[in-house]
């Protein structure tokens, strides 16, 4: 590395990435991200001792700890990894107050602590929640599916508030309205401590919500159909307490798999849970990426040429983001930013968020060939490394699209500049050391 380059860039709060370094070694992925925020609002339900193994140390499942502590959860680190949740005493003037209202806004993933506390104290206030800025991201499902389990809604539009409230909660037919990942989730962990029997319809199934439902079963929740869009919960007057781990982050797989392919890197990512990647793997391979298995370990080799698959008819392939088993929306940056350097011309379709390609414009400006067709499509056409990406400056918008920028600064040419990357850090475990580690320049600002 050259630090009379980088130190040139200024600003806080910035990554300053040198391109242009192959990685070489093995790589952990960290903890499932989204699974976390899950688990953690779960040890609400009960008074008793929850303990979670392998969770990401990142800003997000941070703040959301923060948040359960000051609620009166005690939150105990052990020595051995894991960490004792006991929500014996909630503080519930705390979770009325402003400041409560205040540290969950910036939080995406603080709605999902709705169900819990609805559930185990028969009121919630729901803030106007933060998180990634990649359009509208609607709570119609979750209100709508606590109101048919028999609480009452009533909003503040000058205090950006809403109060769910309900002296008792009762099982009922479910069907959601989209297969909601939050939405699911946070109906399923009211539901377990309902009065009879709840049905839910067109529930989301991904891994992050089949690791939920067995931590609850753990804890003493009965439900059936689990790893199905068919959920059925028996409610249970009481929960107990549960060990549980976190499945390693599937984002995080498929980022290290995008950053081995496009810096032309032998990688071997270690401990995926391979069983549990479902398409994504073949999906990478569809770009022209080997990717080889070895037992829960991926190997992803050497590759200076990848070639993007077609059609059976030859016509440009199409990726496609869709509820699970399909390709998760939040790998959908990454495999652009790959495709950039594959030799082909794929159709990039962002179906769930209107505004996460916006980011292509930078990417654009660093010499990548891609047209924005439309606040959804983008049409790649890959130069097969013939024409290598240039340095630039850019601002990460939200948690994806900023892993997918630093993956393109790391097989460009020159010193980039990415700042905002608080965001990044919402989802990546000190990743500029890890990747630092295996032979990346990246410096921290």
């Amino acid at each position: 590395m050259k630090p009379t380059e980088i130190d040139t860039l200024t600003g806080g709060h910035t990554f300053a990435i040198e391109g242009g370094h192959r990685l070489k070694g093995t790589i952990v992925p960290q903890g499932a991200k989204n699974e976390a925020l899950q688990i953690l609002c779960a040890t609400l339900l009960t008074r008793e001792e929850v303990v979670i193994y392998n969770l990401p140390d990142i800003y997000d499942v941070n703040n959301l700890i923060a948040i359960l502590k000051e609620a009166g959860v005690e939150v105990t680190p052990q020595a051995d990894g894991g960490c004792r949740f006991r929500a014996a005493d909630l503080n519930e003037d705390f979770l009325q107050s402003a400041d409560f209202v205040k540290q969950s806004a910036s939080l995406r993933g603080s709605i999902m602590l709705t169900g819990p506390l609805l559930a185990r104290t028969g009121r919630a206030v729901v803030p106007r929640p933060g998180g990634d800025r990649i359009g509208r991201r609607r709570l119609d499902t979750h209100f709508q599916g606590f109101m048919k389990l028999g609480a009452e809604l009533s909003c503040e539009t000058e205090q950006s508030l809403c109060v769910l409230s309900a002296s008792r909660l009762e099982g009922c037919y479910l069907l959601l309205d989209e297969a909601s990942v939050t939405g699911t989730a946070n109906i399923l962990m009211a539901a377990v401590l309902a009065h009879g029997r709840t049905t839910i319809y067109n529930a989301a199934c991904e891994p992050y919500v089949q690791q939920l439902c067995r931590l609850l079963v753990k804890m003493g929740a009965r439900i059936q159909g689990i790893g199905s869009n068919l959920l059925t919960v028996d409610g249970v007057g009481e929960l107990h307490g549960a060990v549980h781990t976190l499945q390693p982050d599937m984002i995080e797989v498929g980022s290290f798999i995008g950053m081995a392919a496009i810096t032309r890197s032998e990688l071997t990512i270690s401990g995926t849970s391979a069983a549990d990647l479902g398409i994504i793997p073949d999906q990478f391979r569809r770009l022209g990426i080997q990717i080889e298995q070895r037992g829960q370990d991926l190997y992803v080799p050497t590759q200076e040429h990848y070639e993007i698959d077609t059609f059976m008819d030859g016509s440009i392939l199409t990726l496609a983001d869709a509820p699970w088993p399909g390709l998760t929306p939040d790998l959908i940056s990454v495999m652009l930013v790959v495709a950039t350097q594959a030799k082909g011309t794929v159709l990039i379709h962002q179906k769930m968020f209107e505004s996460r390609l916006f980011f292509v414009d930078r990417l654009i400006d660093m010499g990548a060939q891609i047209i924005l067709c439309d606040p959804h499509r983008a049409v790649v056409v890959g130069n097969d490394h013939a024409k290598p990406l240039h340095a630039g400056r850019m601002a990460s918008p939200d948690i994806r699209a900023g892993i997918a920028m630093l993956i393109a600064a790391m097989s460009a040419e020159g010193v980039s500049e990415i700042s905002n990357i608080q965001q990044i850090d919402r989802g990546y475990q000190c990743i500029e050391q890890r990747l630092n580690a295996l032979g990346a320049h990246i410096r921290r600002i």
